[in-house]
């Protein structure tokens, strides 16, 4: 299992945000983007899920372009933005049961809230999610890490952000199971993570030097 980019850049209007990224990611393995605001951190991560196109180069999943085998490539991925993706007009667990059911899964009430009620929201279950605060908004939407175990690759745009000390801890550890299974994982933070990953990368995209 590999992950290959290859010769990628990317422009935003005018400007180019990085050109000629070159970088592969085998089983086990994890990278971090690291750069400034502005700096394409974002953009990458919606090329490398192919939800954007490369201004040149390609993206290769076992030495195949993902745009010639979306539907296999997307089947293996999830990819979490850094908005949290959760419907404010749903309740807490029904956001879960959606996503499940989105992922080809099956969801129902009782399972949906033991999941929110280990991730510290049993309280919040059956709130409306536009009444949960930031911390809580981001708990929901990360407990797709739980459901979807089977994911190869996991792009993760700022998962840490608005969590506390505790979820932190929680988080790094799913993201450890995930890698020492063999998965691979792209991920943007502000913060140092010690994750359990057999090679951790990191690619400062400000004169994509790596670092």
């Amino acid at each position: 299992m590999n992950l290959q980019v290859r010769n990628v850049g990317c422009t935003r209007g005018d400007a180019e945000l990085f050109t000629g990224l070159n970088f592969s990611l085998g089983a086990g393995e994890a990278l971090r983007v690291a750069g400034g605001n502005g700096s394409g951190k974002t953009s990458l991560l919606r090329i490398l899920s192919g939800l954007a196109q490369p201004a040149s180069g390609e993206v290769c999943f076992n030495g195949r372009d993902i745009r010639r085998m979306r539907d296999a490539y997307c089947a293996g991925l999830l990819y979490l933005g850094h908005v949290n993706g959760v419907k404010d007009e749903l309740l807490a667990w029904e956001n879960l049961a959606m996503s499940a059911r989105l992922a080809g899964q099956r969801l129902d009430c009782d399972a949906a809230c033991e999941l929110l009620a280990m991730l510290g929201l049993e309280r919040s279950a059956e709130l409306p999610t536009r009444a949960l605060s930031q911390g809580q908004k981001k708990r929901v939407a990360l407990a797709r890490l739980w459901l979807q175990p089977a994911r190869a690759l996991w792009i993760l745009d700022e998962p840490f952000t608005a969590l506390d000390a505790g979820a932190v801890t929680q988080l790094c550890g799913r993201i450890d199971a995930h890698l020492l299974d063999g998965g691979m994982l792209v991920y943007t933070t502000h913060q140092e993570m010690a994750l359990q990953a057999r090679s951790h990368h990191c690619l400062q995209l400000e004169g994509a030097a790596a670092c």
